[in-house]
């Protein structure tokens, strides 16, 4: 009886230990480094008509405390795009913005300054309020 008891609080006592180890661990997976994020959407369109088969990237500038992505969005049939970052989700951390277009979709309304961070056209700010039906217009 006296083993069978030993041996339990034994196991007790591993499982207490493991639990204890692991623990720290697993929180330090869950850190939330998360940045805080708000919707940004709006359209792209070129001559007046939306701009589609392509994307639309964030590049953020170098004020910005997050750094650690582009946010981005592939634009819909009728111009559209939601912004996201990844792997957070839905919308994009507050700052400025360097606004670039997949070099593919550049190439095609043949403007590939548009896909080039260092000669865009486009910016944006992102504020506390989010960016709601933002057009950037390809000219």
């Amino acid at each position: 009886m006296f083993a069978r008891s030993t041996n339990r609080l034994l196991c007790d006592y591993r499982k207490t230990l493991a639990l204890a180890l692991l623990l720290p661990v697993s929180l330090a997976g869950c850190g939330d480094d998360r940045p805080p994020l708000v919707e940004v959407t709006g359209k792209v369109t070129f001559k007046g008509e939306p701009l589609t088969a392509g994307s639309i990237h964030f590049h953020p500038d170098a004020a910005n405390s997050f750094q650690k992505d582009m946010p981005s969005s592939l634009l819909q049939l009728d111009g559209s795009y939601n912004i996201k970052t990844f792997p957070y989700g839905d919308g994009v951390p507050l700052g400025k913005y360097k606004v670039t277009l997949s070099p593919q979709l550049a190439a095609r309304v043949e403007l590939p300054d548009y896909a080039n961070v260092e000669k865009t056209p486009w910016t944006i700010e992102v504020t506390e309020v989010g960016v709601t039906d933002h057009v950037f217009e390809v000219k």
